[in-house]
């Protein structure tokens, strides 16, 4: 099987190197959106010659996903792996990721930080809000899920032809898990690493980015 990693990346000049560089040889294809930054990101990422698609501005992590996805589907490719661009995700996680596809026993692969307790040095701020999201997204869903808004996860060929990312910013994930639900796909769980670094806690885990993934969450149930 083909395996594509696509990688939404916002302003990530500093570290789309070195996950580029991790990613080496352990997919097949790995694919860059750079969702309308501003720094250099396209530059660095296509000096280790992957395809980088651009948004022309901001449109969100949503977006960017699903603009990878739809550049994977028109390749030869059989599972898709999203991927963090800020260099917590562990590329020795990948291999674990897809083996369920492969074997048939799922359509989705999930990745979680909470099985075996991975989620190494996060904030409080964003464990609490995560904790709060998981509820939140197992009433609406109905999956017994122990994570969510983990970038890290499988999807399989058919099942990315289902999902449709329609949900721009950080409600995605939860979207993904309602499509999961709606369409009946069969998922699992399994650990993963995420490595909240300095970096990375400047990139994503201010108190202002945990009330934004609160907020789209209630504007995503209110659309409805």
């Amino acid at each position: 099987m083909k395996i594509a990693a696509v990688i939404p990346a916002l302003n990530e000049e500093k570290a789309i190197g070195r996950v580029l560089s991790d990613l080496k040889g352990r997919v097949d294809l790995v694919v860059v959106v750079d969702d309308g930054s501003c720094d250099k990101t396209s530059q660095v990422a296509s000096n280790f010659g992957v395809p980088v698609l651009s948004h022309i501005i901001n449109c969100g992590q949503g977006a960017a996903l699903q603009t990878g996805i739809d550049y994977c589907l028109g390749k030869d490719i059989d599972i898709i792996v999203t991927f963090d661009a800020d260099g917590q995700h562990d590329p020795g996680d990948i291999k674990t990721l897809i083996a369920p596809i492969i074997n048939n026993q799922a359509d989705i692969v999930l990745g979680s930080r909470f099985i075996k307790k991975q989620n190494l040095g996060m904030p409080v701020l964003k464990y609490l809000v995560i904790k709060l999201a998981v509820q939140f997204d197992k009433i609406r869903t109905g999956l017994a899920i122990t994570d969510t808004h983990n970038g890290l996860r499988a999807i399989s060929r058919q099942a990315a032809e289902k999902i449709k990312i329609q949900q721009d910013g950080m409600a995605h994930a939860s979207e993904i898990l309602e499509q999961i639900a709606k369409y009946q796909l069969k998922y699992i769980e399994i650990p993963v690493k995420v490595r909240y670094t300095d970096y990375s806690k400047k990139k994503g885990q201010s108190v202002f980015n945990s009330i934004k993934i609160l907020s789209d969450l209630f504007l995503a149930k209110i659309s409805k």
